[in-house]
């Protein structure tokens, strides 16, 4: 992530007039810190709920039981929901953006630096998955880094997603 990735969706934002809210798993608040370091981003920034544990993704976002057992709360499928769910829980908000990923330390070697990440629109009375992401993280330089490199790459996705709707428009 470049230090410029939160004001420049911050101008995105401000530029179309939508707003965001964040559902993060992995980054435990960070995608949302990061953006509301930005002055004035309180226009177009919602709020975020970290759903750290899968309780707590069950009981604020409403995510089945059984698909966090299978695929698992590391998933397209969960954090497309977390996506659509968190969209639905805040009516100000246009624009949904979810992460949920393996960062260490003691993640299963084989889904260690897996990161999913989903972009969430309202469109009339319906929420719609725009955009749904893999990554692998790079490779262990301690938890936090890895966490700020995730945090830029959901920034990042939204910001993208929101230039390609201005080009189209154009």
């Amino acid at each position: 992530m470049t230090t410029d990735t939160p004001r420049r969706l911050a101008r995105l934002l401000e530029r179309t007039g939508c707003r965001i809210v964040f559902a993060e798993s992995c980054t435990g608040g960070l995608v949302s810190a990061l953006l509301t370091k930005v002055p004035g981003v309180s226009s177009y920034h919602c709020g975020g709920v970290v759903v750290y544990r899968n309780a707590t993704k069950q009981a604020y976002l409403d995510i089945p039981p059984a698909l966090l057992k299978s695929p698992g709360p590391v998933s397209r499928e969960v954090t497309e929901m977390l996506a659509r769910r968190v969209l639905v829980k805040t009516p100000e908000a246009d624009l949904a953006a979810a992460v949920t990923g393996h960062l260490g330390p003691g993640s299963p070697s084989d889904l260690d630096g897996v990161v999913f990440a989903a972009l969430a629109v309202r469109r009339g009375a319906r929420t719609a998955i725009v955009a749904s992401h893999q990554w692998h993280c790079p490779p262990p330089a301690g938890r936090v880094r890895r966490q700020r490199w995730v945090a830029g790459e959901v920034l990042g996705l939204a910001a993208r997603w929101l230039e390609d709707g201005l080009q189209e428009s154009t």
